[in-house]
């Protein structure tokens, strides 16, 4: 008999015992004598035995997939955060025996999600995007699925983790301005992402630490397109800006071909930084001022997060990460 083709019966009648006593035996479930599990459990190490998924998520009530809810609306420059979040959730989800079947929503569309959970095809989800109106959110709350966020939320109820990009914002902003600069913009993105609430807080509260600043500072925010940037740095530039912050890699690197094509010398005549550093950024000259987050770590924390919710354990409701602020020479 070839060992691929085993069955806990074909084992049972080897060993002469019942089924019911290598099912015990395996799942370390049940009262079994200690020197029948051990004959069990060295037969299937030696016969290299590997039960059956189906008929094991049958036996348990689960299906051992992890839904992994992608926004269906990212843009190219967003993709190797994603990329590199699944990378950490697809390790954590490989090792514990789980797969991960990918979900896309939008705000408007969360038909895949409902279809999985309606079919009870995951087990739990994760969301690697929060939303001001988190419509994904809400449906997993009111049909009982446990998930994980990626990203912050005032649901207290709700298991989350993220970067403390308020601490990382705050933290660049402040070091910008200890360095004399009394004239900064800050351009962000969709005010429906929680996460440009979170930076806008954190670029706010630097200037809240220096009661003496007494420059000027302008926020744009809802920027989506390099058009819209392009304008931005026009006004800006005829401000005499000093500073210009991009909330994102995007952005940031809208600014800085912006300055290229009008012939404008970073940081010789004007600074720029960053409040997300990535692969986009990293080969710019000058080398540009970031923070740089771990997106696998996040993903991986996360999925270790959800898998210790699916076994039953109580779980810390809010993680926050660290970061790393990059200064670099598109800033003196």
């Amino acid at each position: 008999m070839e060992d691929r083709n085993l069955t806990i019966g074909d084992i049972a009648e080897s060993l002469g015992v019942s089924k019911t006593t290598v099912s015990r035996a395996m799942s370390g479930k049940g009262r079994i004598g200690e020197e029948t599990r051990r004959k069990v459990l060295d037969y299937v190490e030696e016969h290299h035995y590997t039960p059956n998924v189906i008929a094991k998520g049958l036996a348990q009530n689960k299906t051992f997939n992890l839904g992994l809810v992608l926004p269906g609306d990212y843009n190219i420059v967003e993709l190797p955060f994603f990329q590199s979040c699944m990378l950490g959730i697809s390790r954590v989800a490989s090792a514990a025996g789980y797969d991960v079947l990918i979900n896309m929503v939008t705000e408007q569309d969360i038909t895949q999600l409902e279809r999985a959970v309606i079919n009870r095809k995951i087990d739990g989800a994760i969301l690697t995007r929060t939303l001001v109106n988190d419509v994904p959110m809400r449906y997993l709350k009111e049909n009982g699925v446990p998930f994980v966020a990626i990203g912050s939320t005032d649901d207290n109820e709700v298991v989350q983790i993220d970067n403390d990009h308020r601490g990382a914002c705050r933290e660049l902003t402040g070091m910008l301005l200890d360095k004399g600069i009394r004239s900064i913009a800050l351009i962000g993105g969709d005010e429906s992402y929680v996460v440009t609430g979170n930076r806008l807080q954190g670029f706010e509260e630097a200037f809240g630490e220096r009661v003496g600043w007494n420059g000027t500072k302008k926020v744009m925010l809802n920027i989506d397109t390099a058009e819209k940037a392009d304008q931005i740095v026009e006004d800006l530039l005829r401000r005499h800006t000093e500073c210009v912050v991009g909330m994102d890699d995007f952005l940031c690197g809208c600014v800085l071909n912006s300055l290229q094509q009008r012939q404008i010398a970073v940081p010789g005549q004007i600074q720029t930084a960053s409040f997300y550093d990535s692969t986009m950024l990293v080969n710019h000259l000058p080398s540009v001022t970031s923070i740089r987050f771990d997106a696998e770590e996040l993903g991986r924390k996360a999925c270790e997060l959800l898998l210790r919710m699916l076994a039953g354990e109580v779980v810390e409701r809010r993680t926050l990460l660290g970061y790393e602020v990059c200064m670099r020479k598109s800033t003196k």
